[in-house]
């Protein structure tokens, strides 16, 4: 008995001592070194996990789950993932492989039957980039992350991606690579001149390294951003920019004039309950050309009733708090419609992802948008980096994006329409553009290319014996 009080007493001691640590070293330093800086993350979770925390076990626990995520991972399970990145980025706020992969997974990973993201998640995917790069100050990583999520996955407003990638480059161990990347998103976003003072200061210090390091990939390197630096001084060129510098444009003839009607047209017709066929011309013959397509509510509003609308997608930076809960109630779409001999055709089938599109709402947009800044370069070749080569009688757009020429259009329907309801049960629900003529075939022979730019026109003239 004796030896048992013994051992009582010895184990309350421990327990004693280990909660004054906890109290008076193990939280503070917790606090001041590994605590998330929004505190209203940690809602809603199990104070159990924090006891294990603050006993010394954050990043052995935090370990642990992220090896189940990865079985989750494997098994194709992603609801299952979320709570356990939350999890593991509270308990180890300095886990930048768990924000990178959450990042990722939380942008890319959700997707309907046909492989679409749920476009509902990239506020989030961002808040949570956000919050990364808050936590991890000292590395580039998730910094270049929430870059990419703007550059690569939402592919439009670049001034983000140079925003984020700007930062990234101020880091002393971003790759010497990556820095391109930010060269590109310079010329997405219109910004010529700082793409090359970019990729000119990226040379030199590419001939300083390889000075000092030598070895195949300092000189591979080397190669690399001469080839960069000599496509785009042609291509500043033969664009015209170098003769808007000077403003002398209206003189010269650039591969931008004059600017290219691509006779834009559009109908969309609800086949079935949630499945929608899209057809249109576009009068640019070489391949390369995908248009947006987005359906979503009208208006779109989020949970907290705000309106989060943006002509040709939403609002994506909404400065959230981290919360996994996506608006169950907003339906949002977006596609790409390939267009091929200059006409596009395109069934999209949302009728087995309910959940992702609840069609909860009365009233319900189409909008068709095509940004040249997201062209390839053989299309940018004609249409120009802002759009200044291309025009459009019914749909060119000088509004929704600031300097910058775009085609936009918009088309209505209702969810009774969407859903075939009512009296659309037994009638089929079709809008279209007023220009669109069903059955029409393209007679121009223009063809969008630099060089001959209109095909009749350098086309050889027979002559009659």
């Amino acid at each position: 008995m004796k030896r048992r009080s013994s051992l009582v007493i010895a184990l309350l001691v421990l327990l004693g001592v280990q909660g004054y640590l906890n109290v008076a070293i193990i939280h503070p330093e917790w606090k001041h070194n590994y605590a998330p800086k929004n505190r209203a993350n940690a809602s809603g979770l199990d104070p159990a996990y924090f006891a294990f925390a603050l006993g010394g076990f954050r990043e052995f626990i935090a370990g642990l789950l992220w090896v189940r995520a990865d079985k989750f991972f494997d098994e194709g399970n992603y609801d299952a993932v979320l709570p356990i990145i939350r999890l593991v980025t509270l308990l180890d706020p300095h886990e930048i492989d768990v924000y990178a992969t959450g990042m990722w997974h939380i942008g890319y990973n959700f997707t309907d039957t046909e492989q679409r993201s749920d476009r509902r998640y990239i506020p989030v995917a961002l808040a949570f980039g956000k919050e990364g790069a808050e936590n991890n100050p000292d590395t580039y990583e998730m910094y270049f992350e929430t870059g990419w999520m703007w550059y690569h996955k939402i592919d439009d407003d670049y001034d983000n991606a140079v925003y984020w990638w700007e930062k990234a480059a101020t880091k002393p161990d971003m790759p010497p690579a990556r820095h391109n990347l930010l060269a590109m998103a310079y010329q997405r976003d219109g910004r010529i001149k700082d793409a090359i003072d970019l990729y000119f200061r990226l040379y030199d210090q590419a001939v300083a390294d390889a000075k000092k390091l030598g070895g195949f990939a300092s000189h591979q390197n080397i190669d690399t951003i001469e080839g960069n630096i000599d496509t785009m001084l042609v291509r500043m060129s033969q664009r015209g920019w170098f003769a808007m510098q000077r403003g002398d444009f209206a003189k010269g003839d650039y591969d931008t004039k004059p600017p290219f009607d691509v006779k834009f047209s559009a109908k969309a017709t609800v086949e079935d309950p949630a499945v929608i066929h899209f057809e249109g011309t576009w009068d640019v013959l070489p391949v390369g050309t995908h248009i947006r397509v987005v359906l979503k509510d009208d208006p779109l509003v989020n949970d907290a009733g705000a309106n989060v609308d943006e002509a040709g997608g939403m609002k994506w930076d909404q400065d959230l708090a981290v919360n996994f809960d996506t608006p169950r109630d907003m339906t949002i779409m977006e596609d790409g419609l390939f267009v091929r001999d200059r006409r596009f055709s395109r069934r999209v089938d949302m009728s087995n992802d309910r959940t992702m599109y609840p069609f909860k709402g009365k009233n319900y947009v189409i909008e068709f948008y095509y940004n040249p800044r997201s062209s390839p370069p053989h299309l940018q070749d004609k249409f120009g980096w802002n759009g200044e080569g291309i025009t459009d009688k019914n749909f060119l757009n000088t509004q929704i994006r600031p300097q910058q020429r775009v085609i936009f259009a918009r088309l209505k329907l209702t969810r009774d329409q969407i859903l075939r309801l009512g009296e659309w049960a037994v009638k089929v629900p079709v809008v279209a553009t007023s220009n669109y003529q069903q059955g029409q075939l393209l007679a121009s022979p223009d063809i969008s290319v630099a060089t001959p730019l209109r095909a009749q026109e350098n086309a050889p003239t027979s002559k009659k014996k």
